[in-house]
């Protein structure tokens, strides 16, 4: 059993019955998606949540590690141990803010085969005995969108959202080093750029998933900044 068959059982196969199982109920696969969107987002919710925590923490601790760096700026060993006691202080790992694409990936890979298979009007494969072959799956959302062909529209909404999300993220204070200036610079401008190319030859499908998700994404966003800032009224109230 070879790498790409276990991923196919793993994701393509259980995505691409959820997908046919939905559109037996609801004949409009751009709903479908939305909906199979919404639901792996509440999956991963804790995962996804816990990494916002962090890239916030991260954010937050970003003065106290520009110091670090100036301190030991001749010493990258002193430097580095610095901010490992900085981190375990704070109790912020920088790679969790990396969990997010890492699990994405996979399940990026996994919808765009879906999608094709599903959208170009090949025969399923894949299907569990219990799950009604369609014959043919109906390819335009809300009888105006072909979700099987390329839409620069819905891959520069896509574009533009990413660049939303990444400027709620961004510290108020802007960073004192060139290293941290030029991260900032690529997550702001960069992945947009790179959504807006990657949707731009990509089916309409699999756009508009990146659009439904990264709007879960900003509004996960603001609840968490808004809770964070009634924890702050609570405890400046508690202390008047």
């Amino acid at each position: 059993m070879n790498i790409g068959h276990i991923f196919n059982l793993i994701l393509v196969y259980p995505l691409l019955n959820l997908l046919v199982f939905f559109y037996h109920y609801i004949p409009d696969i751009g709903v479908v998606i939305i909906l199979i969107t919404v639901l792996v987002r509440l999956i991963l919710l804790p995962s996804f949540h816990k990494s916002l925590k962090q890239q916030k923490a991260m954010a937050e601790l970003q003065p106290k590690m520009n110091a670090v760096k100036e301190q030991f700026k001749d010493d990258k060993e002193g430097q580095a141990k610095a901010l490992m006691e900085l981190y375990k202080e704070h109790k912020v790992n920088p790679l969790s803010s990396c969990l997010p694409l890492l699990v994405q990936l996979p399940l990026l890979i996994a919808l765009y085969q879906v999608f094709i298979q599903s959208l170009n009007g090949s025969q399923l494969t894949g299907l569990y005995s219990f799950i009604a072959d369609p014959g043919k799956i109906n390819p335009v959302f809300l009888h105006w969108l072909n979700l099987s062909h390329n839409n620069i529209s819905m891959a520069i909404l896509a574009g533009l959202l990413q660049y939303w999300q990444s400027k709620i993220m961004l510290p108020k204070n802007k960073p004192a080093d060139a290293t941290t200036k030029m991260m900032q610079y690529q997550t702001l401008y960069f992945l947009p750029a790179v959504t807006i190319l990657l949707g731009s030859r990509f089916p309409a499908g699999l756009t508009l998933y990146w659009v439904v998700t990264t709007l879960f994404g900003v509004g996960q966003q603001y609840y968490l900044l808004r809770n964070e800032e009634k924890i702050v009224e609570k405890v400046i109230d508690a202390n008047q």
